[in-house]
């Protein structure tokens, strides 16, 4: 097989193109090796200054220039599968703006571009710089690469503050609330369907389920200054056994997002506490904890004053979480709105990976 060649100097010149030659080479999870490779050999040919480390298909690029403070960029290299819309196109939007359209413009190779950019122009930024490009996050969490690189080479992590490059419009957003997935499973007798009397319908026992989840009232809760909207909703139902058999079993799903304030011990709490006094069993099958903003950390607030804007919080699960429970405060901003992630139309403001471009520009090269 070929080796993937570097990108060329006129490419990390242009962020934007640079973007779209990053997607139009299809990264989706489990196929990452392609881009990897073309990563790796840039910084390679264009970034001497960096110590390079690859673990798998994750890459971690870090200045040793003795700075005080050790800041982190990253973000993940894969896209969710294509449909039709690689390779990238340019486009005009309803209101004259130019757009990127295509597979990974929004989740997250803008992002993941000007890191690239970045990393091979400026060889001496204000704070040593730990640069990271990681596999397999859009996919089951234990193989996360960011999750594979804490949890076996922690010491390349290590930082006072991290940026995670995932799309937040071009602006700051603080941490993260956490996702909590649950079975609730009522329990039923089958029997005929001609003889219904003689059976207990598990299905119709799940309705008390439903009406206290469309009932319910999601809160916002504010913390560190930053209001986070929680849902708790259904996500899934099954049950049934064949077209004449009442069924014995059905289990709902509900997915609760929770605001960072919380524990998953919490968040699991307020799931049974809905179901109180229904004869259900409740079964927690996934749990990710959230993320506190962050943003008292003195390097988040020189980056804030340094990117500009008012920072939101992030209401998705993002790896900002993993950076949490590492001890270093961490935030997202990248191009791109995060509604359209994953969309066939998926598609970026070009002046957004510019803002982006400007802004860690601005704040790798200031006095910190």
């Amino acid at each position: 097989m070929t080796a993937q060649p570097a990108f060329s100097p006129a490419l990390l010149a242009d962020v934007v193109a640079l973007t779209a030659a990053m997607c139009d080479i299809e990264s989706v999870s489990g196929n990452e090796k392609a881009l990897a490779d073309a990563i790796e050999a840039t910084l390679a040919a264009h970034a001497p200054h960096l110590d390079v480390v690859r673990d798998g298909d994750a890459i971690v690029a870090r200045t040793h220039l003795g700075r005080a403070q050790r800041v982190v960029i990253a973000g993940h290299i894969d896209t969710v599968p294509v449909n039709g819309n690689l390779p990238t196109t340019r486009a005009v939007g309803p209101d004259g703006e130019q757009l990127l359209v295509g597979r990974g413009t929004v989740d997250m190779t803008g992002g993941c571009a000007v890191a690239l950019a970045l990393a091979c122009r400026l060889p001496e930024p204000a704070v040593d710089v730990t640069f990271v490009w990681y596999d397999h996050e859009e996919v089951e969490a234990h193989l996360n690469g960011l999750g594979r690189l804490a949890r076996t080479r922690p010491e390349l992590l290590t930082a006072d503050f991290a940026v995670l490059g995932e799309p937040s419009n071009g602006a700051v957003e603080g941490g993260c609330n956490g996702t909590l997935r649950a079975d609730i499973t009522t329990r039923g007798r089958r029997a005929h369907s001609a003889r219904s009397w003689m059976g207990v319908n598990a299905i119709h026992a799940a309705a008390p389920i439903l009406e206290r989840l469309a009932a319910y009232e999601p809160a916002t809760v504010t913390v560190d200054g930053l209001d986070y909207r929680e849902g708790l909703n259904a996500v899934g139902i099954s049950g049934g056994v064949a077209g004449n058999v009442i069924p014995d079993a059905c289990t709902v799903t509900v997915n609760y997002r929770f605001a960072p304030s919380r524990t998953v011990a919490d968040a699991e709490a307020h799931v049974r506490a809905l179901v109180d006094g229904l004869d259900v069993e409740v079964t927690v099958t996934d749990f990710a904890p959230g993320a506190r903003p962050g943003l008292d950390a003195p390097l988040a607030q020189r980056f804030m004053t340094a990117v500009g804007g008012a920072p939101a919080p992030k209401y998705g699960w993002t790896d900002v979480a993993r950076f949490s429970e590492l001890g270093i405060p961490a935030v997202n901003y990248g191009p791109g709105d995060p509604s359209l992630a994953h969309a066939d139309d998926e598609r970026v403001p070009i002046e957004q990976i510019r803002t982006v471009e400007r802004g860690l520009t601005a704040w790798l090269s200031a006095s910190i």
